[in-house]
């Protein structure tokens, strides 16, 4: 996969810097950072309102990032499917796809809701690939479970395919078969990469930080790929920590 270019804003890593810079030099805190710690246990919706949709759309690094953010998701993971291969690995995908799998609380947002964003986030005429990732695992496609999301896939595709008369929407849409969760290291890459971020929600462990509905936030904020008044929300919320000097972001 070809390295991401990051996006990091830097007035906001400045920011940060200055604000420990102040607060530290001042006395008024002491930022202790915490050992790992377990993250408890959370009041999620029941079982009979979450739902599971999977989508590949380029880079599955980015694609988490993506969803994690917004309103009515409880988690994220990243993963291969649509290929024949049993068991595939990272550098051993056979003729799958990366992809993303979404858990969602059908009250909050709808599958035509993630189809939207599915849209808005790559381009579905560029053919086995998106941007410097070309190749068959970074195809666009779309997975369904059952008649309704089909139906839901393919005239969401057929909308997108008049706005694009001069190119082809290379899009599938297919039956959802297996899909194969990726090795830890891949799992909520963008959050990864601040290590400031993991430190704020105590230094999960990667089991729990795969299926931490806070870390799949995190995950969007630190790509700058959260709606703007989520990542202002978010920005307030980790000032406010660092004010406070014990950081262990609980909610958000």
């Amino acid at each position: 996969m070809a390295f991401l270019h990051s996006s990091i804003s830097l007035s906001r890593l400045l920011t940060t810097f200055v604000l420990l810079t102040i607060l530290m030099a001042e006395r008024r805190v002491s930022i202790r950072i915490p050992d790992r710690i377990t993250e408890p246990t959370r009041d999620l919706p029941d079982n009979q309102s979450l739902k599971t949709a999977v989508f590949a759309l380029g880079s599955f690094w980015r694609s988490e990032a993506v969803f994690g953010c917004l309103n009515g998701v409880v988690q994220t993971t990243v993963g291969y499917a649509g290929g024949s291969k049993t068991n595939p690995e990272y550098r051993s995908l056979g003729d799958h796809a990366e992809s993303i799998q979404v858990v969602y609380d059908h009250r909050r947002i709808s599958f035509k809701q993630l189809l939207e964003v599915f849209w808005s986030s790559h381009d579905y005429r560029q053919v086995f690939g998106q941007g410097p990732d070309v190749g068959n695992q970074y195809r666009s496609i779309i997975f369904t479970n059952g008649t309704e999301e089909s139906r839901l896939a393919t005239t969401s595709k057929e909308r997108e395919q008049t706005k694009s008369k001069s190119s082809s929407v290379t899009t599938q849409i297919l039956p959802l078969g297996s899909f194969y969760p990726a090795e830890p290291e891949h799992q909520k890459f963008e959050l990864k990469r601040r290590p400031f971020l993991l430190q704020l929600i105590g230094n999960l462990r990667e089991e729990e930080l795969e299926r931490s509905n806070l870390a799949a936030k995190l995950n969007g904020y630190a790509a700058e790929l959260c709606p703007p008044k989520i990542q202002r929300q978010i920005d307030a919320k980790i000032n406010e920590i660092i004010k406070k000097g014990w950081p262990i972001l609980r909610d958000l």
